[in-house]
C-alpha cells in the first residue's frame, strides 16, 4: 500500500465565519495533484461552527459531556462537506471508527472524517494523532498560523515563530494551557502526549498550499518540524 499521510485540517480553516471556498479549492487541488504517491487521511475539525453550539451548551449550564459531543458533530458535518469537494458518494457517508478508517483507506486513495468514537477531553487533533499512530504514518496538522508560535500570533504581534522543535517540547507548550471544547492551540494535550509517547514526525503548517506541496514532494517549506 501507498504510504499513508494523515491530515488535521483545522476547522477555522474550512469555516473560518464564512466557508473559505478558495483555500478549500487550493487544498484541493494539493491533495489531488499527490494522491498518485500517498494515501491521505484527512480528519476534519469544527472550528466557528463547534465553538458556537459549545458556547451555547456551557451558556446552558450542560456539562463539559455535552460541550464535547457537540463539538464532534459539528467536525462530522464539516467532513461531510469536505467528502463532497472530493466528489465522496452523499450515501456512503463518513466514518465514525478506526476499524471504518481502516477498511476505506485499504480501498481508495482519500478518507475523510471527523472526530471518531467519544473520548473525554480530545479535539479532532488527538483523533488525527491516535490515527497517524495506527498506520505508523507522519502527522501534518493543517492551522490558521503558519506555524507554531511561542505564544497566540493573531494576538500578539511580538510572538516568535518556532521552526523547529521536539517532541517533549511541544507536549510541554501544550499542557500549559487547562483543556476547553472548541480551544484554539494548534495541537490538543491529548495530541501532544500521543505524538511524544510514539515518537510521530509532526509538521504544522499554515493556509498557503504551495507549503503543503512543497512538505509533500520533500522541498523546502515553512512551517513547524515536530520530531526528537
Amino acid at each position: 500500500m501507498k504510504e499513508v499521510k494523515v491530515i488535521s485540517l483545522g476547522g477555522s480553516l474550512i469555516v473560518p465565519e464564512k466557508i473559505d471556498l478558495k483555500f478549500l479549492k487550493e487544498f484541493r487541488q494539493a491533495i489531488n495533484k499527490n494522491r498518485s504517491r500517498y494515501k491521505f487521511i484527512i480528519v476534519c475539525g469544527g472550528g466557528t461552527t463547534a465553538r458556537k453550539y459549545i458556547s451555547a451548551i456551557e451558556g446552558l449550564g450542560l456539562n463539559e459531556k455535552f460541550q464535547d459531543f457537540a463539538g464532534i458533530s459539528a467536525t462530522r458535518m464539516n467532513a461531510r462537506f469536505i467528502s463532497y469537494l472530493f466528489g465522496v458518494n452523499p450515501e456512503n457517508g463518513i466514518p465514525h471508527t478506526l476499524k471504518e478508517v481502516e477498511s476505506l483507506i485499504k480501498k481508495q486513495s482519500i478518507v475523510i472524517c471527523g472526530a471518531l468514537e467519544y473520548k473525554p477531553r480530545e479535539t479532532s487533533d488527538a483523533t488525527s494523532a491516535e490515527i497517524a499512530k495506527h498506520f505508523h504514518a507522519d502527522f501534518i496538522n493543517l492551522t490558521n498560523v503558519s506555524g507554531l508560535h511561542d505564544k497566540n500570533p493573531k494576538r500578539f504581534r511580538d510572538a516568535k515563530f518556532i521552526p523547529r522543535i521536539s517532541w517533549e517540547g511541544l507536549y510541554t507548550m501544550a499542557n500549559k494551557l487547562d483543556f476547553r471544547p472548541g480551544q484554539h492551540f494548534v495541537i490538543d494535550q491529548t495530541a501532544s502526549r500521543v505524538i511524544m509517547e510514539n515518537r510521530i514526525k509532526t509538521y504544522i503548517i499554515g493556509k498557503n498550499m504551495k507549503n503543503l506541496d512543497n512538505l509533500l514532494n520533500n522541498r523546502k517549506f515553512t512551517g513547524t518540524i515536530v520530531e526528537g
